[in-house]
Order: C-alpha cells, then sequence, then structure tokens
C-alpha cells in the first residue's frame, strides 16, 4: 500500500525558508508523479510543484515560481520541496501526492490517487 508521509514543517519569519520532505512506500515509483499542493481553510487545494520522477520534468505553479524547488532522490524514495522567500500567504497545510503515471503538468487534485496527511507551514509577517 503507498504510504506518503511529510515533514519539515514549521513556523519561519517573511523572507525565511523551509524545506519539506516526503518519504514515499509501497510501491516503485518510477513511472509516477509526485507533486506537492497546499491548502488553507479558505481555499480549494492549490497545486504548488510536481516531478515526473523517470525523466526529472518539474513544474510549478505560478505563486511560487522562482521561490520554491521541487526535487527527489530516487533511491531514498524522498521528494524534496525547498521554499525560500517566504511570504505570509505561503501560509498553508502542504500535501506530498502521487500520481500512477500521469503528467507533472497536472495541476488538478482529483487526478492523484495518494495523499500524504499534511504538514502546516506558517509565515509570520
Amino acid at each position: 500500500q503507498v504510504q506518503l508521509v511529510e515533514s519539515g514543517g514549521g513556523l519561519v519569519q517573511a523572507g525565511g525558508s523551509l524545506r519539506l520532505s516526503c518519504a514515499a512506500s509501497g510501491a516503485t515509483f518510477r513511472s509516477y508523479v509526485m507533486a506537492w499542493f497546499r491548502q488553507t481553510p479558505r481555499n480549494e487545494r492549490e497545486f504548488v510543484a510536481g516531478i515526473n520522477w523517470s525523466g526529472g520534468v518539474t513544474y510549478y505553479g505560478d505563486s511560487v515560481k522562482g521561490r520554491f524547488t521541487i526535487s527527489g532522490d530516487n533511491a531514498k524514495n524522498m521528494v524534496y520541496l525547498q521554499m525560500n522567500s517566504l511570504k505570509p500567504e505561503d501560509t498553508a497545510v502542504y500535501y506530498c501526492a502521487a500520481d500512477r503515471g500521469g503528467s507533472v503538468y497536472r495541476r488538478a487534485a482529483a487526478t492523484y490517487d495518494y495523499w500524504g496527511q499534511g504538514t502546516q507551514v506558517t509565515v509570520s509577517s
């Protein structure tokens, strides 16, 4: 059974950095697309970044381009989200997600098959 476990969230001041980690288990992920989403109580789940492990292709949501970087370590089945220049509007619960054999350009949460439990990121002004 596929399991995704996020870690690395916390409280940070505006302008600071955090790195989120997602530990994936229960499958061979080479054909998967892995992504990060975020959600606030008011908003729908928003696509943040995606990576195609087989080719290393990455894709970002407009609000985080140039500030966030997604990466993966195939040997360890880990996915990371490096978040720099954080803003208060980045405050949300961040989720790791996996899509079996999908496209890295898919932004819709409904297309993803597996989800982690989420990790809270709070950016203070």
